[in-house]
């Protein structure tokens, strides 16, 4: 098995990849999602992050509203540090759950997780391989717009929190240049998933 990390920056298109790889297939896991999970009532970080922000960031229904934890957290580097490190202990706890299920059931496997700050938070360390979905920053503020029906200046203020896409270029193994057309976006990505395919089996066999 390869573990591969794939990560980007605001609205680079690496769930796009990320979709793709999986239909390709690999085995794609959303840090995204394990974070929502973590913060359900009944998840690990509930608890700890409530006791921390105050019952204010509850919806009627007692579950987190994270409309709510964002505005506080993304104003606030220091609260974003402590949200991050009650959360993030338990995603990985997840990931290792994950990549452990896949070697066991299938140990040539090219085994994905998609997460947004994998530079940022020094996980991409945990990886064999590190693709990075890169594009400008002017189509990043484009596509996130449009996506989210937002304000241009709501976007720069994102993109102004973020590692640059620049920056993390000199950690990937694997650039992704999602700029372009769709096909020419999944035409990349059917290289890369190629090459990692063929990697994953050659460790196999020497593992072997």
């Amino acid at each position: 098995m390869i573990k591969v990390g794939l990560t980007g920056g605001l609205a680079s298109g690496k769930s796009f990849i990320g979709a793709e790889l999986e239909r390709l297939g690999a085995q794609v896991l959303e840090a995204d999602k394990l974070g929502h999970a973590i913060l359900m009532p009944d998840g690990e970080a509930y608890a700890d992050v409530v006791e921390l922000f105050g019952n204010e960031i509850l919806s009627a229904d007692n579950t987190i509203d994270r409309k709510k934890l964002g505005t506080i957290v993304f104003t606030d580097p220091e609260k974003l540090k402590q949200l991050n490190a009650l959360v993030h202990p338990h995603v990985f706890n997840r990931q290792k759950q994950f990549f452990a299920e896949i070697e066991a059931r299938d140990p040539d496997a090219v085994a994905v997780v998609e997460a947004a700050i994998m530079v940022e938070s020094g996980s991409y360390k945990n990886y064999d391989r590190l693709i990075l979905a890169a594009c400008p920053s002017d189509v990043q503020i484009a596509r996130f717009v449009e996506r989210e029906k937002s304000t241009v200046e709501e976007a720069e203020s994102r993109l102004d929190r973020q590692m640059p896409l620049e920056e993390k270029r000199k950690y990937a193994d694997f650039v992704i240049d999602t700029a372009g057309s769709k096909s020419q976006t999944l035409a990349q990505v059917e290289d890369v998933y190629r090459k990692l395919r063929s990697e994953a089996q050659r460790v196999q066999t020497e593992v072997c």
